[in-house]
């Protein structure tokens, strides 16, 4: 079973080696849809969304959110974003009952990148 969850923030970032309008600094409303793998609890639950929603709040939200994201990483294209998101999320949520899937990093309401831990 899996329980998904998505959030929103807004942050700036550039793509140092692009050659194109990315290439300069400009902003984006992100999406980030972090998918949970499990079984459900006593409770009937993989993963309550309440502990959820804090572990990704205090560790990501809060980290991009009305940031320059090149300052959090040198390249901050989707896909390094996503890896980044899951580096950081995959330890935290873990446990025996759950695991985390998938993330999904959406720069735009078209464009996007999937990373399932690869």
């Amino acid at each position: 079973m899996q329980v998904i969850k998505k959030f929103t923030f807004d942050a700036a970032h550039f793509v140092p080696s692009y050659h194109g309008k990315c290439e300069n600094l400009h902003g984006h409303t992100y999406t980030l849809v972090v998918k949970v793998d499990g079984k459900p609890d006593a409770e009937g639950m993989v993963i309550d969304f309440a502990v959820l929603k804090k572990i990704v709040k205090e560790n990501i939200i809060d980290v991009f959110d009305h940031h320059c994201l090149n300052d959090i990483m040198p390249v901050p294209t989707a896909e390094n974003i996503s890896v980044y998101v899951w580096q950081k999320l995959e330890p935290l949520l873990k446990t025996d009952l759950y695991h985390l899937a998938e993330i999904q990093v959406w720069e735009t309401a078209n464009n996007g990148c999937v990373y399932r831990g690869e």
